[in-house]
């Protein structure tokens, strides 16, 4: 029963509307209690931020970093409340965390122009693991908008090879309206996933390596995005509304077909 349940819970969840996602979830896991740890797991929702008390620094909150209602910050490596016996990454692991951390500061600096970022790594028997966050929204106005990138990796040491194995999530937030045009919502995810391998020489190369796939994955959502979502909605609007009054349109339209019966005779 446990099984139909959760399956039931997803079900619903991707037939409400996405933004309110966050809500819907914490609604169902209200329902059915037993259910909460699996789709907190399974179930991509806008990222959250919190401030590191120790360094001042914010950080973003995900399954990856949590334990109980606790979570890892990345920049002091504690957890907020505090765990006892928590588990924690190695101290190489810990150190490739910390410089894949400030590769990303770089990158979300170039590509967003602010925002927030995050890296979790976490140890595996035959490799290491991690999470790539990074979060940007607009000040709260007429239009609103928010984007979260959530990027999970599997890096597998193979002989002077390493097998990467990257699972990406885009959630797309815009929102609109005046009393003019009334109110229009465009919300939604799309997730991809990519195998690769890729030469590794040190810890350093996991670094270049995992950045290059983060980089260029979300170079290939955004395009997605761009020419496929905004493109068709755009298509869509425009089938919709005509700024060309409706005779002229007919009229157009007539002559259209008075050429083509001519060019049939």
């Amino acid at each position: 029963m446990s099984s139909d349940q959760f399956d039931s819970a997803l079900d619903l969840l991707r037939r409400l509307p996405p933004h309110s996602t966050s809500a819907n979830l914490n609604r169902i896991c209200a329902l059915a209690p037993d259910l909460t740890e699996e789709l907190l797991s399974s179930v991509d929702q806008p990222l959250q931020t919190r401030q590191c008390k120790k360094t001042k620094r914010d950080y973003l909150l995900c399954d990856y970093n949590r334990d109980g209602d606790s979570y890892r910050s990345p920049w002091s490596n504690e957890f907020y409340p505090e765990v006892e016996d928590a588990e924690m990454p190695s101290e190489r692991v810990r150190k490739m965390e910390m410089r894949m951390g400030e590769a990303i500061e770089v990158y979300r600096e170039l590509y967003y122009e602010g925002g927030v970022s995050s890296v979790y790594f976490w140890d595996l028997d035959d490799g290491f693991a991690g999470v790539v966050l990074l979060k940007k929204t607009t000040p709260k106005s007429n239009s609103e908008g928010g984007w979260d990138s959530i990027h999970v990796f599997e890096a597998i040491d193979r002989a002077r090879t390493a097998h990467y194995k990257l699972t990406s999530t885009v959630i797309l937030r815009l929102s609109t309206g005046n009393q003019a045009l009334g109110d229009m919502d465009l919300s939604g995810n799309m997730t991809r996933q990519i195998e690769q391998d890729m030469p590794v020489q040190d810890d350093a190369s996991h670094i270049v390596n995992v950045g290059k796939l983060v980089e260029d994955m979300e170079l290939k959502m955004r395009n997605l995005l761009q020419e496929v979502y905004f493109g068709k909605a755009k298509d869509i609007v425009g089938d919709l509304r005509s700024i060309q009054p409706l005779t002229e349109a007919n009229k157009d339209k007539a002559t259209h077909q008075e050429m083509i019966n001519s060019m049939k005779r």
